[in-house]
């Protein structure tokens, strides 16, 4: 049978030939995107955690999801834009680094999954109905546990006789508001003042170590915020120029030149983020997933930094470290 008779033929028949699968298209991966308020070189060492994360879980980037990463430099203004990058990358979750992010990516979504590895007061802010059932596209975790700025205080109050002390915040960032409203009615009970600077801008940081200086603080605290995680170095270099010691929430401060920290590894935060992105890409909704709850807060001492102050630190606090860097 010559070539063009045989095409005429098959074309008057239905022919069922085996499938290749060389010509199949691969099955769609995920796209995770994460959207952090800080910068990616300063917060390397826990945003890296999360796709170590899911290493740990059997998720291999490039095979089983794919990754897009945006970072506003601690800079919130631009969290909207790079939440509605995210949504219109079609991410199918977005992991976010604070309340801002968050809140920027409820904003850009409220039907892809969100989850956050540090929720400072989802409720309030209307991020979840409930902490047991979130009833929403947000879940995560807790950034903080009640009375941890207290503790910040009394640790405060342990390493020296304190009569004032400074706190560190940034007025843009609602989580600060919520801590300030914690520690200002603690202060009185525990017979201290408290000043307070405000600090929008890195170039303000400096500037508000001189008023705390100037002012009489004994001793200052850094509220939890991802500009000052951003600057850690530069408020450690401040801190230390204007004879400050320093207290914070987050022990990535004391591993770059802070005196002491008491509160959540931000690191293991990002790691237990990816725990519910697997849940997530194995059908749970997170509206069903309860937002977790600190279960550890840890207390590191930099001996370096307390040196170079010419402070000694008491014996009663060393004995509560959980670690001492030296």
């Amino acid at each position: 049978m010559k070539r063009r008779e045989f095409i005429t033929l098959l074309g008057g028949v239905t022919v069922s030939w085996p499938l290749s699968t060389e010509g199949q298209a691969p099955p769609k991966r995920p796209l995770i995107g994460l959207l952090a308020a800080g910068a990616k070189g300063a917060g390397s060492r826990y945003y890296g955690a999360f796709p170590l994360g899911l290493g740990e879980l059997g998720y291999l980037e490039g095979r089983d999801y794919m990754f897009e990463e945006r970072y506003a430099d601690g800079d919130p203004v631009r969290l909207p834009f790079l939440a509605e990058e995210l949504a219109r990358l079609k991410a199918d979750v977005i992991v976010t680094s604070n309340n801002q992010a968050t809140s920027a990516a409820r904003k850009a979504t409220t039907t892809v999954p969100i989850v956050s590895a540090n929720l400072t007061d989802p409720i309030g802010f209307g991020f979840v109905v409930s902490e047991a059932r979130p009833g929403t596209n947000v879940t995560g975790l807790l950034s903080r546990v009640e009375g941890q700025a207290t503790k910040q205080l009394e640790i405060a109050r342990d390493l020296l006789p304190v009569m004032t002390i400074g706190l560190l915040i940034n007025p843009d960032n609602p989580s600060n508001v919520v801590q300030r409203r914690e520690i200002e009615p603690v202060a009185g009970k525990l017979g201290v003042a408290l000043l307070s600077v405000e600090v929008r801008t890195g170039d303000e940081v400096g500037p508000a170590f001189q008023t705390f200086a100037r002012e009489g603080a004994n001793i200052v605290v850094v509220l939890m915020d991802a500009k000052f995680l951003t600057l850690r170095r530069q408020v450690a270099a401040f801190a230390l120029t204007t004879r400050l010691p320093t207290v914070y929430g987050w022990r990535d401060h004391v591993e770059d030149g802070g005196l002491i920290s008491y509160g959540t590894d931000l690191r293991e935060r990002f790691r237990r983020a990816a725990t519910y992105v697997s849940k997530i890409l194995k059908g749970e909704k997170p509206a069903d997933l309860p937002v977790e709850f600190p279960t550890k807060l840890e207390l590191v001492i930099n001996l370096a930094t307390a040196k170079a102050l010419g402070l000694s630190i008491p014996p009663t606090v060393l004995a509560r470290a959980d670690e001492v860097i030296e």
